[in-house]
């Protein structure tokens, strides 16, 4: 299974029409958004072309496609115009033997981790910063943001397939990767 995974849209047209097409570029079976949605948030400024019911109507589009955590800015009213269900906490994957324990960050992240086991992997985006670090027998991982980045970190996403994971930017150019 290719896995796409990504997260922080936080209601920028102009990102999440880029991640579409990045999207039908990779064809991965699903895509796995990691929470932030619609909203920007009261610490970020508006992102590029900031159109939150753009934005709806780009992810209803694909909701065949796609599989979400709740972010801290994802909200009930939300998904009261998303045909994807939206408000989940975390989500339980399986790759190569490993669990991937995926979620927004805000909950569970190094400091407030969940129960992991040795080799497991702890999946978040939140901070949008992207991340790849072996940390108390457990691997974190970040695929940063589509629309925020920080800290002079790239537009992107990740892709999880054949038990690697590839850092992208939105253009598809891969600029770190890591086996499980």
């Amino acid at each position: 299974m290719k896995l796409m995974i990504a997260s922080d849209i936080h209601g920028s047209a102009y990102y999440c029409e880029q991640l579409f097409e990045a999207m039908a570029r990779e064809q991965p079976d699903r895509l796995l958004l990691l929470g932030d949605l619609l909203y920007h948030g009261p610490r970020n400024d508006l992102p590029r072309d900031y159109d939150p019911k753009r934005v709806i109507a780009l992810l209803n589009a694909h909701k065949d496609k796609l599989l979400c955590v709740r972010g801290n800015c994802d909200t009930e009213v939300d998904q009261m115009v998303l045909e994807f269900p939206i408000l989940a906490d975390y989500c339980i994957l399986y790759e190569g033997g490993k669990m991937i324990f995926a979620t927004h960050g805000h909950h569970y992240n190094e400091q407030t981790p969940p129960l992991l086991g040795q080799g497991d992997i702890l999946l978040h985006g939140h901070t949008h910063v992207p991340v790849c670090r072996q940390t108390q027998g457990y691997t974190y991982l970040n695929p940063g943001s589509v629309s925020i980045p920080k800290e002079g970190s790239r537009h992107g996403y990740m892709v999880l397939e054949n038990s690697r994971f590839l850092w992208k930017d939105l253009s598809g150019e891969v600029w770190q990767e890591t086996a499980l």
